[in-house]
């Protein structure tokens, strides 16, 4: 009776597939699962909009409401707009990104410039009392936005979703400067 030929393996190794082989087909699986592209099946026979679209046009809102929550900011406290211009433009751009048609410029502060907005939440129009209301109602709203659009994630296809969790991430960026500069 001929012996098999001798493993390549060390004594005392069980015998399978190696641990290196194992991990490179799962990873190569979870690649192949995350990149492929599925048709967006959430749409009714009626033609109402799917998830996605509904998604992406409360996101674009949202952002749109943000911007003239900084603009309420700018207009009330000149002395923070070199401060918060940067991050209103990336909000517009968020805002752009989602679809939403880019707010109007930022408006110019003059002592008799007053924000409204028939379209923004009742706190988006509310001018705060002090510089630093002003910088925590921003960073209140931003976390809000961060949260809504984190839970979003689970619920769109994955393009959007990677849009949402980038604008999720910028928005949580935002929050840090907002408190943390403050102090």
């Amino acid at each position: 009776m001929p012996f098999p030929p001798p493993s390549r393996t060390p004594l005392g190794t069980p015998p399978g597939p190696r641990r290196r082989t194992l991990l490179a087909s799962a990873a190569g699986a979870a690649l192949l699962v995350g990149c492929t592209a599925e048709p967006d099946t959430t749409a009714t026979s009626a033609g109402s909009p799917s998830v996605a679209e509904r998604s992406r046009a409360r996101a674009a809102r949202d952002s749109t409401v943000l911007v003239r929550q900084y603009d309420t900011a700018i207009a009330a406290f000149p002395a923070l707009a070199e401060r918060l211009s940067e991050l209103r433009a990336e909000v517009v751009r968020h805002a752009e990104s989602f679809g939403g048609g880019g707010p109007a410029p930022t408006p110019t502060p003059t002592s008799t410039s007053t924000p409204t907005s028939a379209s923004a939440s009742p706190s988006a129009s509310a001018v705060p009392a002090s510089e630093q209301d002003a910088l925590a109602g921003l960073a209140a709203a931003e976390r809000t936005l961060v949260d809504r659009r984190t839970k979003a994630l689970l619920e769109v296809p994955g393009e959007l979703a990677r849009l949402l969790a980038s604008v999720a991430a910028a928005g949580a960026a935002h929050v840090y400067l907002l408190t943390e500069g403050a102090k």
